[in-house]
């Protein structure tokens, strides 16, 4: 995923790929309230549902959002983001993270 900065959340990574130039991980959340604790992307990213359902997206400054996600409709984010990522739903919540290590241009 990126740099932890603070320790960890109850969400689990399970690594899928990982290479010179992407990292695939799937992350789940088995209940409401598990989360993956703060952190920092280094890399530029996508994330694919596999469910559909909410996050809740806890960013610098108190600053809570709520992401309406459906299954299978990816969306793409830089680097740089930093927030802590909750279950909200009272369900099992699941998505693929794809990040992109290397510039395929360089």
């Amino acid at each position: 995923m990126c740099s932890d900065e603070e320790a960890g959340g109850s969400a689990t990574g399970s690594p899928m790929i990982e290479n010179a130039r992407t990292r695939v991980t799937e992350w789940r959340f088995p209940k409401k309230g598990d989360n993956t604790g703060w952190h920092v992307h280094e890399y530029d990213y996508v994330v694919v549902p596999l469910l559909d359902g909410q996050l809740e997206l806890h960013e610098p400054g108190g600053t809570t959002k709520f992401a309406d996600l459906r299954k299978g409709v990816p969306y793409f984010r830089q680097k740089g983001v930093r927030h802590d990522v909750l279950n909200p739903n009272d369900f099992e919540f699941a998505f693929l993270e794809i990040e992109f290590l290397d510039d395929a241009g360089a």
